[in-house]
């Protein structure tokens, strides 16, 4: 990585951090939401009601630019050049895939808001129009930067490494000799070029769909004509030479198009990509056949109109101005680049083994919560929560030997009663899908709640739901109107003297492939109020229920903003009186205006605040009166930072809640969300040691400026690297007995 690897000292003072006692077990009343049913958190309005001035209009960063400069910030990772180069290319990916999904679903919205007339100013204060001109400028930028990056220091660095990627032009004769075969057998048979003329209307360009615009002369007539020819997507982006040397399959392609259009003078091609409005809508109409009318919606968005046009820039005027004609864009969704485009492909480069071109790997290890002195037998999940809460933090603790084994020993447990389950993401072959339907199947009551409007992941979900049924599995897809985000798991045992319930909360989703690479946490517990709430909760989400009240969980859309706010001013009063008083908040985003106006409110009454945010970030900091007190920080590296962690000191009687509820509208407003307050003091100590190492300015990080800038600090004054948060992390947990 860029920052120095953790030394024996930064491993002991981490390590101290996380084994110290909290100031004071948190023993106080239990939570109780007093919002009325409904699904409404109507409490925050009065909460933010103070009596300070008001507060500023220009308060908020857009949150559509906040996006744009955390991609920024992904991009910064494939132009450091102290990771390794297959890294490098992996964060270049990163960049495209990221890209290409805000298009789809936030740059395809804002279009959407503006034809329907429906457009407000943002809480910014700009309009869509001026939204969008920010990002067509912003985002043409960074993939301007994106291709000089590849060229200029990807392409060579690998190079360097003899793995090289040429053009169809640098190839030996002998290596194109071996392409034509290769395209003959596997290219040729698979490829449909569409003419374009009276008779052939110009064909459906599919979204992501990398493309060649051909124009082709008949030497009888004289007339030119255009054609389209599809890259095939399921063909490798970068075709294979031998020996780690590689060439674009367009470039193959291109290099025979004579054989697809025979008699004819091919004059010229170019590639191009569309990118579509692929975000879901389906109708609450249609919410009692969801399944049925979800599926319709799929087809539909492969339909959807254009957001974005990418062109090599060598194309020819009269080629671009046909396509921005028949594609219907305008000229400022156009984005001339060096090619080759879609740079999504060198995945396909970081599958080359090459350890030694990566960072190095590692194992994770059973949780120290679960694991057994001196056994390598699995640990038993049950027996060890009975006996204290579990606190897992992926991908450092093995999710597979503590969530996934929770899930497994229960279906195969004769004690187990019943099992209920949310799934918002899985895996193509989920072991947790295998354990509900084992556990189905050996006559066991199983619930699962199957988010089916997953973006991006609904064709999955519908078929997974589909053979969950199939199995005996008591299938719901949750609340018309909102999404359920929550990641629950319970477990009804029949331990003889009682029925007991064992809950899983996490962070993150049950998807034991992204558990490697996701940032999470997770609390196992028995906690008899843990388990009558989440009972609750899942009665709300089955069936008929509208129960608001929970003792140790704070659950959107009716508690967790309002829950989160009475916090903020709980520390609000602490600071007034002298007492101790601190806010740090780590999640995704932070969008929501009425959260952002407490913190404000918070700063201005002393209270210092530090937010932890991976991606979008409407707050300012260090403004005068405003946010003196407030700094925001952000992480990347080879894990997603995914948890959401909310620490008060509170007088100091230290409170956290962990749980799936990012700080925007549709996690708020939208979504069922739920965090849960942690009681065990060592749990509280490891999160707030995790703050801890990530505020500290030996550790490299972002730090947003007031005008919504981030900068990177890599180096000490001295000129050193700073230290790697997550090098550390990896480090302090195995020097604790939690890695490998």
């Amino acid at each position: 990585m860029d920052a120095r690897p953790p030394s024996a000292d930064d491993v002991r003072t981490v390590t101290s951090g996380l084994e110290h006692e909290a100031a004071r077990h948190i023993d106080g009343q239990p939570h109780v939401s007093a919002v009325p049913a409904a699904f409404a958190d109507a409490a925050g309005e009065d909460l933010i009601a103070a009596e300070n001035s008001p507060l500023p209009d220009d308060r908020f960063l857009d949150r559509e630019v906040s996006w744009l400069a955390f991609n920024q910030r992904v991009l910064e990772l494939a132009e450091d050049p102290f990771l390794p180069i297959l890294e490098r290319a992996k964060f270049l990916a990163i960049f495209a895939s990221n890209l290409d999904e805000f298009f789809m679903v936030r740059v395809a919205g804002l279009k959407r808001r503006m034809a329907t007339g429906i457009a407000v100013r943002a809480a910014s204060g700009l309009m869509p129009r001026e939204v969008l001109d920010v990002i067509w400028a912003r985002a043409l930028e960074l993939q301007l930067r994106q291709s000089r990056v590849f060229h200029d220091e990807i392409l060579p660095g690998l190079a360097h490494e003899n793995i090289v990627i040429l053009r169809w032009e640098q190839l030996t004769p002998d290596e194109q000799n071996a392409m034509n075969d290769m395209f003959d057998k596997r290219v040729f048979p698979v490829l449909t070029p569409l003419a374009v003329d009276p008779s052939h209307p110009f064909p459906y360009i599919s979204g992501l769909s990398l493309n060649l615009a051909v124009v082709v002369r008949n030497p009888i007539t004289g007339n030119e004509l255009f054609a389209r020819v599809k890259v095939p997507p399921l063909l490798p982006r970068f075709v294979k030479l031998g020996d780690q040397r590689f060439v674009p399959l367009e470039d193959v392609i291109s290099a025979h198009l004579e054989d697809l259009f025979p008699g004819m003078e091919v004059l010229q091609n170019h590639t191009f990509r569309i990118t579509r409005n692929e975000d879901v809508e389906v109708e609450e109409d249609d919410a009692e056949n969801l399944l049925l009318a979800l599926e319709r919606e799929l087809l539909r968005r492969r339909f959807g109109p254009p957001v974005r046009l990418e062109v090599d820039n060598s194309i020819d005027p009269y080629v671009l101005n046909l396509l921005i004609e028949e594609l219907g864009v305008t000229p400022q969704e156009v984005f001339r680049l060096p090619g080759p485009l879609d740079l999504t492909g060198l995945w396909d480069l970081y599958k080359i083994e090459r350890d030694d071109l990566k960072q190095p790997k590692f194992v994770p290890r059973t949780a120290r919560d679960l694991a057994e002195v001196e056994s390598s037998t699995a640990p038993d999940v049950l027996s060890v929560v009975r006996e204290h809460d579990v606190l897992v933090h992926h991908p450092y603790d093995s999710f597979s030997t503590s969530v996934q084994l929770f899930l497994e020993q229960a279906a195969a447990d004769p004690q187990v009663l019943a099992i209920k389950q949310t799934l918002y993401r899985t895996s193509g072959d989920s072991p947790i899908v295998d354990a509900l339907i084992d556990a189905a199947e050996a006559g066991k009551q199983v619930l699962a709640l199957v988010e089916i409007k997953a973006r991006f992941d609904e064709q999955n979900n519908i078929e997974w739901a589909r053979k969950l049924e199939e199995a005996g599995v008591h299938v719901v897809y949750g609340l018309v109107g909102l999404k359920t985000h929550s990641k629950l798991s319970m477990v009804v045992r029949d331990d003889g003297d009682q029925l007991r319930r064992y809950c899983h909360i996490g962070t993150g989703n049950y998807h034991p492939k992204t558990a490697r690479l996701y940032e999470d946490f997770g609390l196992i517990t028995c906690d008899p109020e843990i388990g009558d709430d989440v009972s609750d909760l899942f009665n709300v989400l089955s069936g008929y229920s509208m129960n608001t009240s929970y003792q140790r969980l704070l659950v959107a859309p009716h508690s967790v903003r309002s829950g989160l706010i009475e916090r903020v001013e709980r520390e609000i009063e602490h600071a007034r009186a002298g007492r101790p008083a601190r806010i740090r908040f780590k999640c995704n985003s932070l969008v929501d205006e009425r959260i952002i106006d407490s913190l404000y409110r918070a700063s201005q009454a002393g209270v210092p605040i530090t937010i932890f945010v991976r991606g979008i970030c409407a707050i300012k900091v260090g403004v005068p009166g405003l946010s003196d007190n407030i700094q925001a920080i952000s992480i990347l590296g080879r894990f997603l930072e995914h948890s959401r962690a909310y620490e008060f000191l509170n007088g100091g009687d230290p409170e956290v809640w962990i749980g799936s509820a990012d700080l925007m509208h549709r996690n708020l407003d939208r979504r069922v969300e739920s965090l849960v307050l942690l009681k065990n003091s060592e749990h509280i100590a490891e999160i707030d040691a995790i703050f801890n190492l990530a505020v500290d300015p030996d550790t490299s990080a972002w730090h947003l400026a007031t005008d919504g800038t981030w900068t990177r600090s890599l180096l000490d004054p001295e000129g050193r690297p700073l230290r790697d948060f997550q090098e550390t992390l990896i480090a302090v947990k195995k020097a604790a007995g939690r890695l490998a």
